[in-house]
Parts: C-alpha cells; sequence; structure tokens
C-alpha cells in the first residue's frame, strides 16, 4: 500500500453496508494492474483486500470528512449504488460512475440499487457501469478529460426538504 496523503485520480467506494462487493474491487483490481501510473483510493467495507499493487491504496473504511475530500480531488468517483456515496460525490462537484449491488449475486438484500441507480442514470445524475466494459470505458473517458465528469456542487434539496 501506498501512503494515503497524495492526490488520487480514482476514488472507488463501496460504501458501508455489511456485505462484501468483491465484483467491483475485482474490476478496479484487473484495471488498476493495467495502469500502474493512475493513483487509485480504494475504500473497501467488508470486502476482502485484494493482492497489493503499487498505485492502490487499499482501506477498509475512512473517516466520511476524508472520504468525501478524497472525491473533491478525485478525476474520477467510482461508487456502490446507494443514495450516500452518490450524494457525496455529487455534493463536492463530481457525477460519479455508480456501480449496483445485486441481491442474486449476495452483494445485498435485493436488487433496489439496480432499480435506483437506473432510475439516477435515466435523470443524468450519475453514470451507470452495469459490467466491468462499462467500468472501464467510464474509467478511460473520464482520465482522458477530467472535465467530463464535474458538475456544479449539488447539495440536494436540503432546505427545501426541512421546510417541507
Amino acid at each position: 500500500m501506498t501512503d494515503p496523503s497524495p492526490r488520487r485520480a480514482v476514488v472507488v467506494t463501496v460504501g458501508t453496508d455489511h456485505h462484501p462487493f468483491p465484483r467491483l474491487v475485482g474490476w478496479i483490481h484487473r484495471w488498476a494492474s493495467e495502469h500502474p501510473e493512475v493513483p487509485v483510493l480504494l475504500q473497501l467495507g467488508t470486502t476482502e483486500p485484494p493482492a497489493e499493487l503499487p498505485s492502490v491504496h487499499a482501506v477498509a473504511l475512512l473517516p466520511h470528512q476524508e472520504l468525501v475530500a478524497a472525491m473533491a480531488e478525485a478525476d474520477v468517483v467510482i461508487a456502490q449504488g446507494g443514495p450516500g456515496g452518490i450524494m457525496d460525490a455529487r455534493s463536492v462537484g463530481r457525477q460519479p460512475v455508480v456501480v449496483a449491488r445485486r441481491g442474486d449475486l449476495g452483494e445485498h438484500v435485493d436488487d433496489h440499487q439496480v432499480r435506483f441507480t437506473a432510475w439516477m442514470a435515466d435523470r443524468g445524475l450519475v453514470r451507470l457501469a452495469a459490467d466491468e466494459d462499462a467500468l472501464r470505458a467510464e474509467l478511460e473517458a473520464g482520465l482522458a478529460d477530467p472535465t467530463r465528469l464535474r458538475i456544479p456542487p449539488d447539495g440536494g434539496a436540503i432546505d427545501g426538504t426541512i421546510a417541507a
């Protein structure tokens, strides 16, 4: 593992759910092994860590503020399909690439993330990566043009929601 302090071009979070997410971690690990020049921060949650790569800083969990600060500095943010990581990325001006956890693979209790991320993608709020090839394409495009995944910071409708 490398020092966590340098800027990471790619930040990946699998969230904090107790289900492991080896599918996403494997996709990232394979991509990172082919792109050793790209620094990656990989937040694993309960997923088993992959073999160490010099370009990947893998941690089980980060304090929330550290993770959000890393997202703000990243060219590409990849998140599991839960609302927390998606909104964290959007709050710092990053349109996240999302991979939904699937119930049939034991990654969650059901397929609610599949439905939720499809809804978000239909509205242009996230970029959906349903398979490894789509994730690789989003990574390549986002690194080739880092402005591609930049959005105005989105604090959501917090004030309106509180008022309602």
